[in-house]
């Protein structure tokens, strides 16, 4: 009797860890195409989204520079090993290291008000710098650019979320 009980006893207990395997893994599917830091859906920021594998093999999707930067400091014992970066204007990753980046301009940035741009191809680059300015950089400018900004652009975020807050609260 003891036997045939433990038997049902593990099947149910199979069959719930099966459930909460399946829902776990279905909310992370789900946010994969999301900001980690901020839930800024990737569909909408693809030309500044940023994939980061880092040496230990882990793995995040960020908006922009400015939450790469985040994600960095926070695993300052994980160190990248592959960044990728949309292209501003085809929104296809591309190697960050290799791209040609314009910081600043007349362009609003993600998730900053300096921003920071990524480009396959240089005559990318240079035509965007014709049309709205900004300067060329490499890959390590834009993270320390990113690390300059992020006390007045954490600011800024701020205000912008309490005003939304604010006009939903609103009747």
């Amino acid at each position: 009797m003891k036997t045939k009980k433990w038997g049902i006893y593990r099947i149910f207990v199979c069959i719930v860890l099966s459930v909460f395997v399946v829902l776990f893994a279905t909310m992370g599917i789900a946010g994969e195409d999301a900001c980690f830091y901020c839930g800024m859906k990737k569909a909408m920021f693809g030309h500044s989204w940023m994939d980061i594998e880092r040496m230990d093999g882990s793995a995040v999707g960020v908006c922009s520079v400015h939450c790469a930067a985040i994600d960095m400091a926070l695993h300052i014992d994980q160190p990248p090993k592959n960044i990728h970066v949309g292209d501003f204007n085809s929104k296809k990753q591309i190697d960050a290291e290799k791209a040609y980046w314009i910081i600043g301009g007349d362009k609003m940035g993600v998730m900053t008000s300096r921003a920071k741009w990524a480009f396959e191809n240089k005559a990318s680059a240079d035509n965007f710098m014709k049309e709205h300015g900004g300067r060329p950089a490499i890959f390590e400018e834009v993270m320390k650019a990113a690390f300059e900004d992020m006390y007045e652009d954490t600011l800024m975020i701020q205000k912008k979320r309490n005003m939304m807050r604010m006009k939903k609260a609103q009747p």
